[in-house]
């Protein structure tokens, strides 16, 4: 069941036609493991920090059985930085600022109580840092998940592929599988990508769901319908989390679990989008996302009767 999370942990700021925030904490692997770890403990995070990251923050993870030994804090420096502001769809949106700081030469250190994990969830990184934690455990884990997004696709294409190939499982958008692959068809594009060596491929719609693929076979799971969403950012991150950690609950990597951990995932997103940030993360009921889970159920469950 030991799962460990890589990925940045950051200050984000953001902007949305429901309102603004000032600096609230974000990055890959904080909404991962919160996510995760509704599902498995504890839930093992990598990632660095400068001397400015809220501490209270650090104690909210340790609160939820997360451990933060393989997070590096350089006290000297600042924290990854990002601003943006969301269009009135919310699925569109601009980036004002970008400051790497400490993420620009990250180097990944993996504690020897994370050697041996079964799951690894590999955020949204340099595919280098990626595949740097991938030499650096003395064992391969069960299952290995891997993010990614276009920027590393329109700077990094050869070093990016070599990282794929070295996954079981790719998750990123319909506009990055397309980019990705050269397709339009997601069906063209998800056999083109799987050929590059992930047996799985998710590919994430946003409002529209997300698709599962697997050989010849495909499963799709439809995003909750929500009267409001307050704040997309982190969504996917928060989808990831909740798949990883349905998977290390189960200890099962069929495809017909994974289809049930795409709707774990989707549940868990779900909430994400209705608070700012990671605040709708901090403090859920089990019968919250069970109930949740079951709406999801009940979105594509059917009878019928073929004459």
């Amino acid at each position: 069941m030991s799962l460990v999370v890589v990925g940045s942990m950051a200050f984000d700021a953001l902007e949305t036609p429901f309102g603004k925030t000032d600096k609230i904490v974000g990055g890959a692997a904080t909404y991962i493991s919160l996510s995760a770890s509704y599902f498995v403990k504890p839930v093992n995070v990598v990632s660095v920090v400068g001397g400015d990251f809220d501490q209270d923050h650090i104690s909210l993870m340790h609160n939820r059985n997360i451990s933060t030994e393989g997070v590096q804090v350089k006290e000297n420096e600042k924290s990854f930085f990002w601003s943006g502001r969301y269009f009135n769809d919310m699925n569109s949106r601009e980036t004002l600022v970008t400051e790497l700081n400490v993420l620009g030469d990250f180097d990944p250190i993996i504690p020897e109580a994370y050697q041996n994990c079964e799951y690894l969830m590999l955020g949204n990184l340099a595919p280098q840092v990626q595949r740097t934690v991938l030499e650096r455990l003395t064992n391969r884990p069960k299952l290995i998940v891997m993010d990614t997004m276009n920027f590393w696709m329109d700077i990094a294409m050869e070093e990016l592929q070599k990282t794929i190939g070295m996954v079981d499982v790719l998750s990123i958008n319909d506009e990055e599988a397309r980019q990705l692959s050269g397709e339009y068809s997601l069906v063209k594009a998800a056999r083109k990508i799987m050929a590059m060596g992930p047996k799985f491929l998710i590919i994430k719609k946003g409002e529209h769901g997300a698709l599962l693929f697997h050989d010849d076979k495909v499963f799709f799971a439809p995003a909750l319908p929500l009267e409001e969403v307050f704040d997309p950012t982190g969504a996917g991150d928060t989808f990831a989390g909740g798949f990883i950690g349905y998977i290390a609950a189960t200890g099962d990597t069929s495809f017909e679990n994974m289809k049930r951990a795409i709707i774990h995932g989707s549940a868990m997103a779900s909430f994400c989008v209705e608070k700012f940030g990671t605040e709708r993360l901090k403090s859920l009921g089990q019968q919250e996302i069970d109930n949740r889970v079951q709406q999801f159920v009940s979105l594509v469950a059917f009878d019928t009767v073929l004459s």
